[in-house]
This record gives C-alpha cells, sequence and structure tokens, in this order.
C-alpha cells in the first residue's frame, strides 16, 4: 500500500499549477479596478468593484435524510433545512424543486486600506510634477451595493462600487501620462493618459437618450459629490463644449451656470437639497445639427455620447413600450416577440384554479383598504376565499416584484389610450413587435387593449369589475410565476374598480370605432355596463365614509362616457363630482380630490352640451399645476420636478419623471415652457444623474442590471428591456459614506 503524497513530494510541475490556479482564483476574488477619470484637474477618480453574486439554481429536489421544512410565514413551502443549515426554498406545489441561495463570492476593500493617502503614489514619465512618485494630499470615499445575494432565509450580502478620489498635490497636464501604484500590490499598477477632451469623467453628466433637433431644451450637467470629502465646487463660468464624437471638433462652445449650490436647501418644500453637492448647467439647446457628441469640460474630462436626431425619443418610447409585454401574465414570452423564452404562465388551461373572495380591492390594504380593516394587504382577500372558481381568469401585466394584476395597472393603459388620441398618426407607426402586431389596429391600441380585455373577462354578468387576481400572499423564495405553490383569487367587484374601468372602456370604444366598430361597440356596452353597476352599488355606500379616490374614480368615469357618448345622465355624474365648478380648484387636494385625467378629458371634450365654465376651469387648473411644476423643476439642480411639491422624494421623482401635467398643459396651449419643462424633466432619469447612468434596462451606456423582476432573478436571466427603476439616484440616498 502506498502512502498519500505530501506537498513535499508531489513533482516540481503540480507544485507550481497549482500555485498559479490560485493566483488565478485570487485575482479573481481581489477587488477589480474598473474605471479611471478625472473629476477636477487635481482630482483623480477610481472606481474598485469587489465581490460577484454567484445565483442559486433550481435543481430537482432529491429528500435526504434528516431534511426539514421551516416556514417563514402562514404560507408557503418554506426553507429548506440539511444539516441544521438553510440551504435554500422549495419549489411548487409539489415541492419538487430546490432553489439554492445564492453565494457571494470575493474579497470586501479593506476600507481603512483605501482611506490612507499612504495606499496610493502617482508617477509620471512626462510630467515634471510627478517624476518622483507622490502621494495624494487626501483620500475621500464614497460606497454602495451593486447587486444583492440572498444567502440565507433572510440573511443577504452585497457586492460593492467604491468611487475613491485621490486629491493631488499638483493638477494633471492635458497629453500626459501617469502611472498609479497601490501599496502592497493590493491591485495591480494602472496606466492613464489625461486627455479631457475624450475621457469620461464621472462628473460630467448628459441624457444617454439624447435630443430632437427642435427639442427647446438640450443639456448637460457638472457636478461631483465626493461621500467622505463632501461636495466639490467648480467655478461658475467654467469652458465647456460640445465636440462631434468622431472627429473631436468643437461644435458648440458655452460656459457653466450654477443650476443650484449645495448650501440652497430648497428643492422642495421639505427644506432639502438632494445633491450634496453644487450643480453647474451646460445649455446648448442652440445646438440643432444631427449627429453623435459628447460634452467636454475643459481640463475634467466628458460625458458620454449622445445623439441629436429625429428619432431619439421614438427609440426610447418603443423600448420602454414593448416593456408591458415583457410583463404580460398568461401567454408564453419568446420569438419573434423576443429574445428569451418564458414559458405560459397563471392560464387556467395549464391547470391554475382562480378562487373568488369575498374581500373587493377597496376593502384591502393592496387597494384602498377603505375600512381600515385590513392589517397585511393579503389578510381580507385570504379570509374571503370561497370554492367558487373564476373561468377565464388570466392576463393582465405582472407588478414589479410580485404576481398581482390588479386595476392600478390601468394607469398604463390609460396613457396609452390618451397617445393614441393626441397623436393617432404616431401611434398607428409605432411597431412593437408584439403577438397582436398586423391586426389591423396600432399597437399601442393592441397593448392598451390587452390590459383592458382582462379586466373585461373579470366582469360579471351583472357588470361589476372584479379588481384583479392576487396571490395569497407575496411570491415565494425561488419560485418563478409559471411554477406559483400559494393560492390564487380575484378579488370581489366594487364600484371603484367599475367606475376606473369604465372610463377606460369607453375612452378604447372611441378609438376603435372607425377601426373595428364591432369591438368599439363590444367595449362600449361592457363600459356602461360597468357604470350602472357601480352606480347602483355607489348608491348603497354613498352617505359612507369613502376615500376620494372612489368619488374621482366615478367622476372620470362619468367624463370619458359623456365625451365618448354626449350622455345626459353621463354628464350630470360628472358635473355632481367634479372639483370644478369652483375656478380656484387645484388638480389635487390632499385627502379631498384627485381628478387630474378628468380634468384633461372634459377640457377636451367636443360635446355639444358641454359646460364651457367648468371646461375652462379644469383647463386653467391644469395649467396652474403645470406652472408650479415649471418652478419646481427650475429650482432642482437637475432639472427634475414632481407630480405636487409635497410629493416624498424617491419611488421614481427623479428617474420617471413627473411631465404628464406638463405635456397636457403644453398640449392645450401649445406653450413651449411646458415643453421645455418636460424635456428638462426627463434628463436624471435618461442619464443626466449623480450615477451616469439611464434608468431604463436596455436604454443608453448602462442601464440597471438587476431590477426587481422575480423571474429574471429566480431565473438568473438578465432584466427584459424597457424596465424603468423607481430606485432614486441622488447622493444623499445612493451611496453611503
Amino acid at each position: 500500500m502506498g502512502y498519500p503524497l505530501s506537498p513535499m513530494r508531489l513533482p516540481h510541475w503540480v507544485c507550481c499549477l497549482a500555485l498559479a490556479c490560485a493566483l488565478v482564483r485570487c485575482a479573481e476574488d481581489a477587488p477589480r479596478l474598473s474605471h479611471i477619470d478625472t473629476v477636477a484637474p487635481d482630482v483623480l477618480g477610481i472606481t474598485i468593484e469587489t465581490g460577484r453574486v454567484i445565483y442559486g439554481k433550481q435543481e430537482p429536489y432529491v429528500k435526504q435524510e434528516g431534511d426539514t421544512t421551516e416556514r417563514w410565514g402562514k404560507v408557503g413551502n418554506g426553507w429548506l433545512k440539511r444539516g441544521g443549515k438553510q440551504v435554500g426554498g422549495l419549489v411548487g406545489k409539489d415541492a419538487a424543486i430546490l432553489r439554492r441561495f445564492d453565494a457571494l463570492d470575493g474579497q470586501p476593500l479593506d476600507t481603512a486600506w483605501a482611506d490612507a493617502p499612504a495606499s496610493y503614489s502617482i508617477s509620471s514619465p512626462d510630467d515634471p510634477a510627478y517624476k518622483a512618485p507622490a502621494q495624494p494630499v487626501a483620500v475621500c470615499r464614497k460606497s454602495k451595493p451593486s447587486d444583492m445575494a440572498q444567502v440565507g432565509g433572510w440573511e443577504f450580502k452585497f457586492p460593492m462600487t467604491h468611487r475613491i478620489y485621490l486629491k493631488l498635490s499638483a493638477p494633471l497636464a492635458p497629453g500626459k501620462s501617469y502611472a498609479l501604484a497601490f501599496q502592497g500590490g493590493r491591485l495591480p499598477e494602472a496606466k492613464y493618459v489625461h486627455q479631457p477632451d475624450s475621457n469620461r469623467s464621472e462628473a460630467v453628466h448628459v441624457s444617454h437618450v439624447g435630443f430632437r433637433p427642435d427639442d427647446p431644451a438640450k443639456v448637460a450637467f457638472l457636478s461631483c459629490w465626493l461621500g467622505s470629502g463632501g461636495p466639490l465646487s467648480y467655478t461658475e463660468g467654467t469652458a465647456f463644449s460640445v465636440l462631434d464624437d468622431k472627429t473631436g471638433k468643437a461644435v458648440f462652445d458655452g460656459t457653466t451656470a450654477l443650476s443650484k449650490a449645495a448650501a440652497r436647501k430648497d428643492e422642495d418644500p421639505y427644506k432639502r437639497n438632494y445633491n450634496g453637492t453644487d450643480v453647474y448647467l451646460m445649455d446648448f439647446s442652440t445646438l440643432k445639427a444631427p449627429g453623435t457628441y459628447r460634452v467636454s469640460v475643459t481640463g475634467i474630462g466628458c460625458s458620454y455620447p449622445f445623439e441629436i436626431g429625429p428619432d431619439v425619443w421614438r427609440k426610447a418610447f418603443l423600448v420602454s413600450a414593448k416593456s408591458l409585454y415583457y410583463q404580460r401574465s398568461g401567454i408564453e414570452l419568446g420569438p419573434p416577440c423576443a429574445d428569451f423564452k418564458r414559458p405560459r404562465c397563471f392560464h387556467p388551461d395549464d391547470g391554475v384554479k382562480v378562487c373568488a373572495s369575498t374581500c373587493s380591492l377597496m376593502d384591502s390594504g393592496n387597494g384602498l383598504n377603505a375600512k381600515g380593516t385590513d392589517k397585511s394587504n393579503f389578510e381580507n382577500l385570504v379570509k374571503g376565499k370561497t370554492d367558487e372558481i373564476v373561468p377565464n381568469a388570466w392576463g393582465g401585466y405582472f407588478d414589479a416584484g410580485d404576481w398581482d394584476r390588479r386595476i392600478q395597472h390601468l394607469d398604463a393603459t390609460r396613457l396609452l389610450l390618451e397617445l393614441a388620441e393626441l397623436y393617432p398618426d404616431f401611434a398607428a407607426s409605432a411597431k412593437l413587435n408584439i403577438p397582436e402586431s398586423g391586426n389591423g389596429l396600432p399597437d399601442v391600441l393592441n397593448e392598451a387593449l390587452w390590459n383592458l380585455n382582462f379586466f373585461r373577462r373579470l366582469q360579471t354578468p351583472e357588470g361589476g369589475i372584479r379588481g384583479g387576481i392576487e396571490s395569497a400572499a407575496h411570491p415565494q423564495f425561488g419560485e418563478a410565476s409559471w411554477q406559483e405553490s400559494l393560492t390564487v383569487m380575484t378579488y370581489a367587484p366594487d364600484p371603484w374598480c367599475s367606475f376606473l374601468y369604465a372610463a377606460d372602456a369607453a375612452r378604447a370604444s372611441g378609438l376603435l370605432e372607425p377601426l373595428k366598430p364591432d369591438l368599439a361597440k363590444t367595449f362600449r356596452e361592457s363600459a356602461l355596463k360597468a357604470l350602472a353597476w357601480g352606480e347602483a352599488e355607489y348608491a348603497k355606500i354613498k352617505d359612507q365614509k369613502l376615500p376620494h379616490a372612489v368619488r374621482d374614480a366615478r367622476n372620470l368615469a362619468a367624463a370619458s362616457l359623456f365625451s365618448l357618448t354626449g350622455d345626459a345622465k353621463s354628464h350630470a355624474i360628472f358635473l355632481e363630482t367634479t372639483a370644478f365648478k369652483d375656478p380656484q380648484n387645484d388638480l389635487f387636494v390632499w385627502q379631498k380630490h384627485e381628478q387630474r385625467d378628468a380634468a384633461f378629458v372634459y377640457a377636451r371634450s367636443k360635446q355639444a352640451g358641454v359646460d364651457k365654465a367648468v371646461q375652462e376651469n379644469a383647463r386653467k387648473a391644469i395649467v396652474r399645476e403645470a406652472d408650479a411644476s415649471v418652478a419646481l423643476g427650475a429650482n432642482t439642480g437637475f432639472k427634475w420636478t414632481k407630480l405636487a411639491a409635497y410629493t416624498p422624494f424617491g419611488w421614481g421623482t427623479a428617474t420617471t419623471p413627473a411631465a404628464t401635467t406638463l405635456l397636457r398643459a403644453h398640449f392645450l396651449s401649445a406653450d413651449e415652457k411646458y415643453l421645455r419643462a418636460a424635456v428638462l424633466a426627463c434628463q436624471s432619469g435618461a442619464g443626466a444623474n449623480p450615477v451616469n447612468i439611464c434608468y431604463t434596462t436596455g436604454l443608453g451606456h448602462g442601464s440597471p442590471r438587476h431590477p426587481l423582476l422575480v423571474d429574471q432573478r429566480v431565473m438568473g436571466w438578465p432584466p427584459s428591456p424597457g424596465i424603468t427603476s423607481t430606485v432614486t439616484v441622488f447622493p444623499e440616498v445612493s451611496w453611503k459614506v
């Protein structure tokens, strides 16, 4: 019998191979330098990435002796424990699949080392100021997660992005070469050539979507928050140029103007400045020549390239609108409409049973919680479950992080219908490559009908509209949409949902009339039934203390049906419930009314019986809110705005611009100031923000890689295009020092 070989007895080549493998592994695990730039002539910025997520995968579950499950709530399969340790979650109604937890690979950054000036030295063969290696005089840092690994039941770990700023002893010279060395060889030596007219700088921000030649606003921004170093100030009037991206030739020259000083804490009524630093605006609105450009700030660096062209907004719209198809429930996704395959989900032909609940969306925390009795958002729905199976209950759009298809999703449908009403030629030419393409209807209208048809299938014979479909809880760990193990239910019909559906079904009918009269009739009759049922039920509860959303939905339904039919009864309901008998009333008054959509419908109505005074009051209310939005946007550093001044910052304030009222005011008045404010409001979400990413997947030079899309996360797929994240992009909440 031989003896095990000790390391001393291993052949030399084996030792060398083992050492090489270990070094490669170490290099893979080590922090990675991903970008070097300058944010000022004497401030070098470096980006270091640490860690990577190894996503857990689904595998057939093979039960082993001692396996137990640990439920984390009242429903679901729960965590699988093996050897006393949680290893993942069981998936599906038969729990036949195990989805293992993620793992985080890689070494974290030693932040004490990273924050020390002695950890860096910079030298140059051709800049006399750095002939001898020199340490920075100061180091600043900001750090944030770049992904998330769920490594246990409720245990999470994060790879990180670190931005480190080296305050140098002398400015870098254009055209000169530099070497950046790291103490102890923690990172490989990096070479950097200072070419501020071609190198991209984190401090220069511009829209990745670009601009139309006739856009009334074309701007970029200069700003940088140094994390532990606080604000970085620049000199107002710093020269900038817009360069042709291919030739480097300047096509526009200008100087920076202060957009918002860090010291001013008044970006909104909450006495905040969300930038953490001074923000400077660079205006090149007079540049109209089509082409691809970059903004260069003297001595600092450049923006990402961007396009000026007639189709830039159309391209962005098509990507964004197509995302609705990727969120569809009830069909298989795949070629030729998608580049990936996803199985059909939540369809009755696959054995999915949808039970009726006696709980309406009005009485659920996922809706209005009108009586205040739902403490968990799901409790009333589950408590009201019956054995009645609702047939043909499928379709609609998934939410971001779960599988609900609720009446609130008609917001997207309503805007598609409005687009088709206002700009029929554009709607007819917008090709989305969806299954209905080529059926004789514009794709914009087809996509709107997908969602409307879902709620029409949920309409009761009496006319009531169910508020949608919901599972008994949020998705279970490791389950994709087609693997749902929870009980699936529909909400009971209620007046609120019936009114909202009636409004949009009426508008769809008007658009369909010249194209498909039979289908127009179907939606018209469905809308009238929904309104009639809603009216009958509303009469029973109107004396109760109801959320104003119910009355507002009734008002919108009446406005839409009056505009479609000229019906005197609908008009009477509208006039009874409108806020615009009073010329001083705004579109939105906290805890009283929110009638933005109804105001715009009525302001455009061409029916003979329209009340001219109320119509003018509605128009003035739209313009008044738009004026406030213009003023609010003008007071923010990056020119984003809000739906209302007191709307809390975050949840999309800067990434999904509150420009609807601005665009409606522009349509009604043709005043260019509203279009200019709307274009400016779109900049921060399109890439002109402190972290320089476009917040819509599949657009721009960098976009979110890990949005809250459960199917993609569970299966390890890249995100589908067109999903706009509502993550806030500004320093006070994006980065940690």
